[in-house]
């Protein structure tokens, strides 16, 4: 693997990119391609179902446009969408008026089957294609300061590498299509899991005398620190605050049901992932389905 975090530099010195789409303005992707329209020097397309996202970009210098006419019209087109099912319903509107030299960089979470039967399709079509999932809070979206994990071929992965850069500090080719998605997806598996183990310290430590506000940053001073403990546990478990519009339960549910999906057909059974699910199931049909992730607290320990 290669990663970068230089400071990044105009996009147009990259090769002629004329005008980038984009596609998607979620939590996510919102912040994003306002970082894109502020720093890469390129104009921006971008499309979303709703108004407001795309009034607040405007300012920015972000122009709203159909998918026909970005995808007429961009050379670069990035999608930002909430699923697999989503990506695909997009790409099958943009596919009809996609030409060859064109590039599609998908930073949503997919399945990594779905994402390589459409980079295998675009490919021979002589259109680039690149997953490129991201990591991290909302709020380091906000700051520009993704880590961006890229599945792509050495010089589609050279051509989007500043484009990716201009809304993520670490931007990681990760190897061909579809294994962004990988690192993605077994990333998001480890921090549900450890948002349960932490949900079991918090509950063993309740029932023995140590208040949740002691026992966390106190383990942050040893060796059971982690990056779950001081984001999710810090500030979502310890105040009980599981906001909706962030990293929802239902979220989580898809996300690790392709980290399964791939467990099932590499022939391995994952038990602590399958435990999880089950957790954040139970979440779910408690009624916390829209809300932050890290409520799986609730089920494992209801106050």
């Amino acid at each position: 693997m290669s990663a970068s975090s230089a400071t990044p530099g105009p996009v147009g010195a990259n090769t002629a990119i004329s005008k980038i789409g984009f596609i998607g303005l979620g939590v996510m992707g919102e912040p994003m391609c306002g970082h894109l329209a502020r720093r890469s020097g390129i104009p921006v397309l971008a499309f979303d179902l709703r108004p407001e996202p795309l009034e607040r970009l405007r300012g920015q210098g972000v122009e709203a446009a159909s998918l026909q006419i970005i995808a007429e019209t961009c050379d670069v087109i990035l999608l930002s969408l909430p699923d697999g099912k989503a990506v695909a319903a997009v790409v099958a509107q943009l596919e009809p008026h996609l030409r060859a030299g064109q590039c599609v960089v998908d930073t949503s979470t997919s399945s990594v089957e779905l994402t390589r039967q459409i980079g295998a399709r675009l490919t021979e079509k002589g259109i680039l294609y690149a997953d490129a999932p991201v990591a991290r809070t909302r709020d380091a979206a906000s700051r520009g300061e993704l880590s961006i994990m890229v599945g792509a071929t050495d010089d589609t992965f050279a051509r989007v590498r500043p484009i990716l850069e201009t809304m993520g500090t670490d931007v990681t080719h990760c190897g061909p299509v579809g294994c962004g998605q990988v690192v993605k997806i077994l990333n998001n598996m480890l921090v549900f899991q450890h948002c349960g183990a932490l949900a079991e310290a918090i509950a063993i430590g309740r029932r023995n005398g140590v208040a949740p506000e002691v026992l966390l940053p106190t383990m942050a001073m040893g060796s059971g620190d982690s990056f779950v403990l001081r984001n999710h546990g810090t500030k979502a478990m310890l105040p009980g605050v599981f906001p909706e519009r962030a990293f929802s339960t239902r979220y989580a549910i898809k996300d690790l049901s392709y980290a399964l999906e791939m467990a099932e057909a590499s022939g391995l059974d994952m038990a602590a992932a399958k435990l999880t699910m089950e957790r954040l199931k139970q979440a779910e049909a408690a009624g916390y389905g829209d809300q932050y992730h890290p409520v799986v607290l609730k089920v494992i320990d209801p106050q």
